[in-house]
């Protein structure tokens, strides 16, 4: 394990509660636990272990190697049985640790435990400072585990000197520590006036390992609140550089810190962001969309305004009439689509193996309009239906693909709705081993790059499939015009002339986004954008 042998706490006044802050102990122990007595600890058989851990150090806390056996299998057992301890609000005397650690014996890791309490309820940190002291002063050492929560409370809680008293201990008594610490310390020390420590630790984590990117955003928002644009802007290549994704928050703080300043390369780095956006297809949240707008306003000398509209159905910006991209590929480009699908997803992934000839040929038609993909849809035939009906209603030339098994008469596939609703729409039974929804993307480019899809699926892994930048950045374009999602109320095909993603001409910009964040899926559009442009 890495931690010194026998190595003692000589200062354990380090973790007793400091007399400015701390809270008056009950001598008598009464009121320590409100409204509970001896059910500190609650069980329950069988429920999963809570995921606070994975909060504390993005999930990175691990067991170090030279751990025994004995103890990852009482951590175990542990996981199983325990489910929450109810922290003390009073910092405790050694003999109260004492006994109520007694009273929870069945917690062969009762300090961990607690701590881990502790920063789930934030628990004042001379709680905490008075359960280590305890440790000190009966076992005459402090655990890594032990000394790691301890961390992520004072970080937590922005306790500058406590973390750099836990940073000085781990220097002297661990040769390296593991990258959950290593960011808890980032953290806690960039958010501090002592942030410049933060940048040399990590500097010393880049000699033992790649720096998570927490760690990385940490310091590149504390070099931009303190207007050092420039090492910020060193530290985010860095960070790309060793392909970790920047978060939206990071990118937000280059806008909120770069204001007013006038600065040729930082402006060229804040476009680039927003192509970043455009190429990812990333659609910013409403607070992040205010920081762009502002910095735009706030640029020196180029007189920038912003306004919030929604665009026409024509494409058409009601604020400064620009006409919005066409959302549909060119020629060339679809052609370069379609035979990058056909070679990376389709064949690349033997799909053909699990087709038979008939099912090589659909799409061949050029006719059809759309393509409805229902291979696996189950206990939802009411809405196939509905569907079908909605879009015969509009004449749509409409392909249904399906399995083999939809044939047979059963609860899900009852054959006289099924012959309705082959009198309304076009088709196909694929067998049943056929590839899902790869079968749906052949079929549909091979009708003519008019035919649009119905899904449900976000088609992740296809674009992960496909094999340069360019062809992702096409298919996402596609995707975003051509994708319909099948709901329990269908509402039609929808219209949309244009693309739905950051575009500029120059002197405007205009950016999609969403009131609030929330995951990206590919054919979740916002209906909402920013309009800037430069006055003359």
């Amino acid at each position: 394990q890495h931690m010194l042998s026998n190595t003692h706490f000589s200062d354990l006044n380090l973790f007793m509660a400091s007399d400015s802050t701390a809270l008056p102990v009950n001598s008598k122990g009464v009121g320590v636990f409100p409204a509970k007595k001896r059910s500190q600890v609650e069980y329950e058989g069988g429920t999963r272990w809570d995921e606070e851990s994975k909060e504390i150090s993005e999930g990175k806390l691990h067991l170090f190697s030279g751990a025994s056996k004995k103890k990852v299998g009482s951590q175990a057992l542990l996981k199983r049985r325990f489910i929450r301890v109810q922290p003390p609000e009073k910092p405790l005397q050694a003999e109260e640790w004492k006994k109520l650690r007694e009273e929870c014996q069945s917690l062969e890791t009762f300090e961990e435990v607690m701590l881990k309490s502790m920063i789930k309820c934030n628990s004042h940190v001379d709680v905490a400072k008075s359960l280590l002291t305890y440790v000190a002063k009966t076992s005459g050492d402090i655990g890594y585990n032990l000394l790691v929560k301890y961390l992520a409370l004072c970080v937590q809680q922005q306790k500058t000197a406590e973390i750099c008293d836990v940073y000085d201990i781990m220097k002297m008594r661990f040769k390296t520590l593991e990258s959950g610490a290593y960011s808890l310390l980032i953290r806690g020390l960039s958010n501090s006036d002592k942030w410049r420590m933060a940048l040399a630790l990590l500097e010393d984590v880049k000699k033992v390992m790649t720096p998570s990117r927490t760690s990385y955003e940490s310091c590149i928002k504390a070099a931009s609140r303190h207007q050092e644009m420039s090492l910020a802007r060193e530290l985010y290549h860095d960070m790309l550089a060793k392909d970790l994704v920047p978060t939206l928050d990071v990118l937000q703080a280059f806008f909120d810190f770069s204001r007013g300043m006038e600065d040729a390369d930082l402006k060229k780095e804040l476009f680039d962001i927003l192509l970043y956006l455009r190429d990812n297809q990333i659609y910013p949240h409403g607070t992040f969309m205010r920081s762009i707008k502002l910095w735009f306003e706030s640029i020196p000398g180029e007189n920038w305004r912003g306004n919030l509209t929604n665009i026409k159905p024509s494409g058409e910006c009601p604020v400064c009439h620009h006409q919005l991209e066409d959302s549909n590929l060119t020629e060339e480009e679809y052609n370069i689509l379609k035979e990058r699908i056909t070679a990376d997803v389709i064949h690349g992934r033997d799909t053909f193996r699990k087709t038979s000839p008939q099912e090589r040929t659909v799409g061949n038609e050029g006719v059809l309009e759309l393509v409805l993909f229902d291979m696996q849809m189950k206990k939802v035939f009411p809405d196939l239906f509905h569907a079908i009906n909605c879009l015969a209603k509009e004449n749509v030339r409409l392909l249904v693909l399906g399995r083999k098994h939809m044939l047979v008469n059963s609860s899900n596939w009852k054959q006289d709705v099924m012959k309705e609703m082959q009198n309304k729409a076009d088709f196909f039974f694929a067998e049943n081993i056929s590839e899902d929804d790869t079968f749906l993307l052949y079929a549909t480019l091979r009708s003519g790059k008019h035919c649009r899809f119905v899904t449900r699926d976000f088609l992740r892994d296809h674009k992960a499939c496909l094999s340069d930048s360019l062809t992702r950045r096409l298919f996402r374009k596609w995707q975003r015009g051509h994708q319909i999602v099948h709901s329990k109320i269908f509402l039609g095909i929808p219209a949309f002339n244009y693309d739905c993603v950051v575009q500029t001409t120059g002197d405007t910009w205009h950016i999609p986004y969403k009131d609030m964040f929330e995951e990206k899926y590919s054919y979740q559009v916002p209906r909402k954008w920013l309009c800037l442009q430069q006055k003359q």
